[in-house]
């Protein structure tokens, strides 16, 4: 069984093939669930200007367009550290790049991904100067049976070309929704 310790000691090419081989999802069991997210990419120095934790979540979209979600800036507090969202002079979590769970269908991803969803970013909702706007990610489990773990790789969708990047992230079991936050689209 892989572990996030074991994917954070992972370089970008191990990565993948944890990817390549990584298993089906199933999103009416992500439904209602909310994630600790871990950058694995980013060298230190750029986690430190940026971040190394945030939160995704997993939400039935009320108007019946399967499964949505959305990122939560956080205080950054390690992997093992308290979990609290960042949040506006409001008192509102601090939340960017909405996405829909979709099936893979027939699209065609690069560099051999042929698992079952992805991400899609594009219809959600993001304003203009959201670059996650241009996000479709793939997202596996990574252990057979088991949503507890997740892995995700950064694509962007740029004039109908994937652009791959060399960005991963983990996304480790954390509960129930906590805060839900309206659809943007």
């Amino acid at each position: 069984m892989i572990t996030l310790d074991d994917l954070m000691g992972m370089d970008a090419k191990a990565l993948h093939g944890v990817l390549l081989n990584g298993h089906p999802l199933d999103p009416n069991a992500l439904a209602g669930n909310e994630y600790l997210g871990v950058d694995l990419s980013l060298p230190g120095f750029a986690r430190k200007l940026l971040w190394h934790t945030f939160r995704k979540t997993f939400v039935r979209d009320e108007r019946g367009n399967g499964v949505r979600g959305w990122n939560v800036r956080m205080e950054q507090h390690g992997i093992d550290g308290p979990r609290v969202p960042m949040r506006d002079r409001r008192g509102k979590a601090l939340t960017f790049g909405h996405y829909h769970v979709r099936e893979r269908g027939e699209a065609r991803f690069p560099r051999g991904y042929e698992g079952t969803h992805f991400l899609d970013y594009g219809a959600a909702g993001n304003p203009f100067f959201d670059l996650a706007r241009l996000g479709y990610t793939p997202l596996v489990a990574v252990n057979e049976g088991s949503q507890e773990l997740l892995l995700g790789w950064e694509l962007m969708r740029v004039s109908g070309l994937f652009v791959p990047l060399p960005l991963y992230w983990a996304l480790r079991y954390e509960g129930p929704v906590s805060e839900i936050v309206p659809a943007r689209a």
